[in-house]
C-alpha cells in the first residue's frame, strides 16, 4: 500500500490548490459562501463538511483537510449544489475533481465509497450499462457481507426488477471509445 505524509506544506496546499483549479477550471474564490449548496444538497446530513466548508477550506487553502474530507466520496454528483449556485460555480466538479486527487495521493477515506465507484464504472465499460447484481454483490464482497441486502434482492429478481446475468447494450463500441479516450488523456477507470 502507498505511504501517505500525513503533514503537508502550506506550498504542497497552494500546489494542490493550483491543480484542483486546472483539472476543474473552477477557482473556489468566486464562492461567497451563501449556503445555497448545502442547503440543497440531499447527502449534506452525512458528510463530515458541507460542499460549502469545502468550498472556504479550499479559500483557505486548507486543500489537505479537503482531500481528507469524507464529504468528496459521500458526494452523489447530482449537479444541485451547482445549479443552486448564485456564482455558478460548478461545486460538483470540484467534489469529483477533489475525489480524482485524493486517490492519487492516496487518502481515501470512504473505502468502500471508492470501490462502488470503480465496479460501477467496470460494470459501464464491460456492459454498456450498469448491472445492478454486480455492483451490489462487488460492494457487499468488499464489505465482507455478501449476503447484507439478500432480503431486498430476492423479491425484486421475482418482480423482473434486477436481473441475475447482465444487460449488455447492442453496440458497447462507442462506450468503449469513451473509456479509451479517458486512459489515452491520462484519466483512470
Amino acid at each position: 500500500m502507498k505511504s501517505v505524509n500525513l503533514t503537508t506544506t502550506h506550498d504542497e496546499n497552494i500546489e494542490n490548490l493550483k491543480e484542483i483549479v486546472y483539472e476543474s477550471g473552477v477557482e473556489a474564490k468566486k464562492c461567497y459562501q451563501c449556503g445555497k449548496c448545502t442547503a440543497g444538497c440531499p447527502v449534506a446530513f452525512a458528510m463530515d463538511k458541507t460542499p460549502r466548508q469545502i468550498m472556504r477550506m479550499l479559500q483557505l487553502s486548507m486543500v489537505d483537510d479537503a482531500l481528507k474530507s469524507k464529504t468528496i466520496w459521500l458526494c452523489a454528483g447530482c449537479q444541485t449544489c451547482t445549479v443552486r449556485c448564485p456564482k455558478e460555480v460548478d461545486i460538483a466538479k470540484v467534489m469529483e475533481t477533489l475525489r480524482i486527487i485524493a486517490k492519487k495521493k492516496g487518502y481515501v477515506s470512504e473505502k468502500i465509497m471508492d470501490v462502488f465507484h470503480d465496479t460501477f464504472l467496470k460494470s459501464i465499460e464491460r456492459n454498456g450499462r450498469v448491472y445492478e447484481v454486480g455492483l451490489i454483490l462487488g460492494r457487499n464482497i468488499f464489505a465482507m457481507k455478501p449476503l447484507q441486502d439478500a432480503q431486498h434482492g430476492l423479491p425484486m429478481l421475482m418482480k423482473g426488477k434486477l436481473a441475475i446475468l447482465p444487460h449488455k447494450i447492442k453496440d458497447n463500441g462507442e462506450v468503449k471509445k469513451i473509456f479509451e479516450n479517458v486512459r489515452k488523456r491520462g484519466g483512470e477507470v
